[in-house]
């Protein structure tokens, strides 16, 4: 997805918050067209959690028949792009030829290294009825070693992550590591990310295996130390403790998180470096050769904003 830059995201944690809580973070809403997406990162007070440098959730929004998302061709570098749906689907199309339609469950893993491009669009056939689209996207600043790797995508069905249930909870490994499983998605830095459902009155520990951690609450209510949190909200919490969640009511979340990237990041619209140069070349290269990347069957493309 294209990043534009939007007002910053509001940071709600006081000091009498909960000892494992460090920051609260509510989304920013922003209109992309078709829909609007709450945007939780990057935010003033936190760059990343983990290498984890954007998050959105697009939705929940009902797509009108005839009225899809479209998200035309545009650039990235330095990033991997990971796309995950609760409701709906996305066709994906990059410049590597792959194309490949996103539903609920599924991972897409994009590696933009030394450069990509793709679009994100609603397919031809199902958007002639109305679609329910719900999701997040996030993208992984790559390591200094891998900035500059080879441009790669590889999509992971839903029964290829591993999946966990009992006791009122039913959670998915999407990448990394947590709760004695390990995901197949294959990536360049020290990470998880998991789903997790949890019915009324269960609970679930989430272990300081990683130095940097949050969850995000995407449906229901979810009680952290004694103090509730409604949904649509971040809660970046403090390392070195295990943390236990309590669903209030049936609730949808999300944890992730990481080992701290290898030095800070610049971002610019769909560009992340750890070099402003490296920002100021793509920038260049998009202007004037959009890449030498199209894409099969998509000839628009997004231009190279005048200012963000």
């Amino acid at each position: 997805m294209s990043w534009q830059a939007c007002p910053e995201p509001v940071d709600l944690e006081g000091a009498g918050g909960p000892r494992a809580v460090e920051m609260e973070i509510v989304p920013r809403s922003r209109d992309i067209g078709a829909f609007e997406v709450g945007r939780v990162l990057p935010f003033a007070k936190r760059r990343m959690v983990g290498p984890f440098i954007f998050f959105d959730q697009m939705g929940p929004a009902v797509l009108a028949p005839g009225i899809g998302m479209d998200v035309r061709p545009h650039p990235h570098i330095g990033l991997s792009t990971v796309t995950y749906l609760f409701e709906g689907s996305i066709l994906h199309r990059d410049s590597l030829g792959s194309v490949q339609l996103i539903r609920p469950g599924d991972m897409n893993w994009m590696t933009a290294g030394r450069g990509i491009v793709h679009s994100e669009r609603s397919d031809p056939e199902i958007r002639k009825g109305p679609e329910r689209l719900h999701g997040l996207q996030l993208w992984v600043a790559l390591p200094k070693a891998h900035e500059e790797t080879d441009p790669a995508f590889i999509h992971y069905p839903q029964a290829d992550l591993p999946s966990l249930a009992g006791e009122g909870v039913n959670a998915r490994v999407i990448a990394g590591r947590q709760f004695g499983r390990t995901s197949p998605v294959k990536t360049h830095s020290e990470l998880f990310y998991v789903d997790i459902a949890l019915d009324v009155g269960a609970r679930i520990a989430l272990e300081p295996e990683y130095e940097e951690r949050a969850i995000y609450l995407v449906s229901g209510r979810l009680k952290v130390e004694g103090r509730e949190y409604a949904p649509g909200r971040m809660l970046v919490l403090k390392p070195g403790a295990p943390v236990m969640l309590q669903a209030v009511e049936a609730c949808r979340l999300v944890a992730l998180g990481g080992e701290p990237l290898d030095g800070p990041r610049h971002i610019w619209w769909n560009f992340v470096s750890s070099s402003a140069d490296r920002i100021e070349a793509a920038k260049a290269e998009w202007r004037k050769t959009r890449f030498n990347a199209p894409i099969a069957g998509d000839d628009e493309f997004i231009p190279l904003p005048e200012a963000i």
